[in-house]
């Protein structure tokens, strides 16, 4: 558990004149063309990168950025170097990872269909940095996919957009539908993992209707209502924003904070995970030392509406074409109670009734952690909606 705004389209005319409605349209109208491979080629531009670069290629638009990492400019823009792509759009940051079949970039011909495309989302004070080396194993695995993974309000680089509040479940789910909006993408699976999970859920009611194709959603090791933290003697996730907004903004080591962390009893493990979301101070002016990439403000009402949305009526009614997988950590004992697996049950032959569908997962050998605790376990698992949906 411990874990930005865009103007409608003007082409786009199916869509209402509200940004909001526009995004939300765009996510799932349009026809999905399978005709992956006989898509015209177009320029491209191929990036050598140091991971398994063999199975991936990059399209055009991307850049590296000084931290090493690869962004993807938005339409018609190419990223200054060392600029943050965040910092461009005014959405929020993100990568594009693309299997060593696709011929697409947002770039080209707006008559071209995207190809299928999966989201992965991040929890509560994480980045789009954790699903890293999982996407890469997928994209090599589904070649014809590309993987979109986003930093949320408040977290990584999109922390340096002034978002507006209330940071909520659902202001974070419009920021994402509003980025593929923009993007021109069409994600057919939606992974996210605890807050991220929450955030799949809401972006998929905020366009709940009948879908004119199938979509797939993965909730990682969260509930749709009441969230039950702690139980395991470390997850408390709201003590751990508390205490992190009464460290300074700016500090000298990362040292410093995880012995500050043990000694206030968190583990090693979250001590260690949480000051991978500190950065070398690097600007002119600036001086030594390290400061959070997060808007731990923004993020502790993140977590308080984590807290307070309820999804379970939309679950238990979901429109023709949704698919929900809820995945629940096997040593995750304390987030899942009798009744909310009573009710995925319950939901899972009302679904099936509309011709939507629920199902229940349980990963083995994992805590909350799934994709750091159980990644073969989890891709195993994850892989049954890419082979359903295979073109």
């Amino acid at each position: 558990m411990l874990f930005q705004e865009m103007s409608a389209i003007s082409n786009f005319n199916s869509c209402s004149t509200r940004p909001e409605t526009a995004a939300v349209n765009f996510f799932f109208d349009g026809k999905f063309n399978s005709g992956l491979l006989n898509w015209r080629r177009r320029a491209t531009t191929r990036i050598s990168i140091p991971f398994q670069s063999s199975s991936l290629r990059l399209g055009t638009g991307w850049s590296n950025s000084k931290d090493g990492s690869i962004r993807m400019a938005l339409v018609d823009e190419r990223i200054a170097p060392g600029r943050n792509v965040a910092e461009r759009s005014g959405i929020l940051a993100y990568d594009l990872v693309q299997g060593a079949l696709v011929k697409w970039s947002f770039a080209m011909d707006k008559s071209m269909p995207d190809p299928p495309t999966a989201m992965l989302l991040h929890g509560i004070l994480g980045s789009r940095k954790n699903w890293g080396t999982f996407t890469r194993r997928l994209a090599q695995e589904f070649p014809m996919w590309q993987f979109l993974l986003v930093d949320l309000r408040c977290h990584g680089d999109s922390a340096s957009i002034k978002k507006r509040g209330p940071h909520t479940v659902a202001s974070t789910a419009l920021d994402v539908l509003k980025l593929v909006a923009q993007l021109r993408i069409t994600p057919r699976i939606l992974i996210g993992h605890s807050f991220g999970g929450k955030v799949v859920l809401s972006m998929v009611e905020q366009a709940a209707k009948p879908l004119a194709r199938p979509v797939r959603a993965w909730v990682l090791d969260a509930t749709p209502g009441k969230v039950r933290t702690g139980g395991d003697g470390e997850d408390h996730p709201e003590e751990l924003i508390s205490f992190l907004r009464k460290l300074p903004k700016e500090v000298s080591s990362k040292q410093e904070v995880v012995n500050a962390l043990l000694q206030e009893g968190f583990s090693k493990d979250v001590a260690q995970w949480v000051v991978t979301n500190l950065q070398p101070n690097d600007l002119p002016g600036s001086s030594s030392g390290f400061s959070w990439v997060f808007d731990l403000e923004g993020i502790s009402e993140m977590y308080q509406s984590y807290e307070e949305t309820n999804l379970w009526k939309f679950v238990e009614s979901l429109p023709r074409g949704v698919h929900v997988n809820f995945l629940k950590a096997e040593r995750s004992l304390h987030r899942w109670a009798l009744e909310d697996l009573q009710r995925i049950h319950a939901a899972e032959d009302l679904a099936a009734e509309e011709g939507g569908g629920v199902e229940m997962h349980v990963l083995e050998d994992a805590g909350h952690w799934v994709h750091a605790d159980n990644p073969d376990g989890l891709f195993r698992i994850l892989s049954s909606s890419f082979q359903a949906l295979r073109t």
